[in-house]
């Protein structure tokens, strides 16, 4: 769905983790960028797999029926060293695109050094840096929680990359 002058396009940005998934919503309209909602999806230590899957899934659809964002944008793969750590964040990725997919909601993938230079302007940006520029581009009166600023910084990402060339480079996953 296209922004209209009486509907911006809204995006979330969804950093996912099992145990803190951070949620980003921003309205674009022209260059004007209005933060909607940013949080995060909690999920106690201790907590089995599949029940915080579940609550991942459940506050997705909570959210979605909410804020009804045009489409969603969340962090592409990468490699990491400890395997059961990145298969844990797998599972809960899978529940965002299924989620998503569900409600024909458009999934939009970004690597994280693309959004850290889109954000920061430096790919290898340190998390700080982060929180502290998406606080001043988007005016927020304090620093967003680690996982929510990384999402807001996705949503914001997408933005960017909405139109021409740049889209044409993203994977649409849905």
């Amino acid at each position: 769905m296209a922004e209209t002058p009486a509907q911006p396009l809204r995006v979330m940005g969804v950093d996912t983790s099992l145990r803190s998934s951070g949620i980003g919503i921003l309205d674009v309209a022209g260059s004007a960028f209005t933060p909607v909602y940013y949080g995060i999806i909690k999920n106690p230590q201790g907590m089995p797999l599949s029940a915080c899957l579940l609550h991942i899934r459940e506050e997705m659809e909570r959210l979605i029926a909410e804020y009804a964002p045009h489409a969603v944008a969340i962090e592409g793969i990468f490699y990491g060293k400890n395997v059961k750590t990145s298969l844990l964040l797998a599972h809960a990725r899978g529940v965002v695109v299924s989620t998503c997919a569900a409600r024909a909601i458009p999934v939009f993938e970004y690597e994280p050094r693309r959004v850290k230079q889109a954000v920061v302007g430096y790919g290898n940006a340190e998390k700080a840096q982060v929180q502290r520029m998406i606080r001043a581009l988007l005016g927020l009166d304090e620093l967003p929680q680690n996982d929510a600023a990384d999402a807001l910084a996705l949503a914001l990402t997408h933005c960017h990359c909405r139109t021409g060339v740049a889209v044409l480079q993203t994977v649409n996953l849905v």
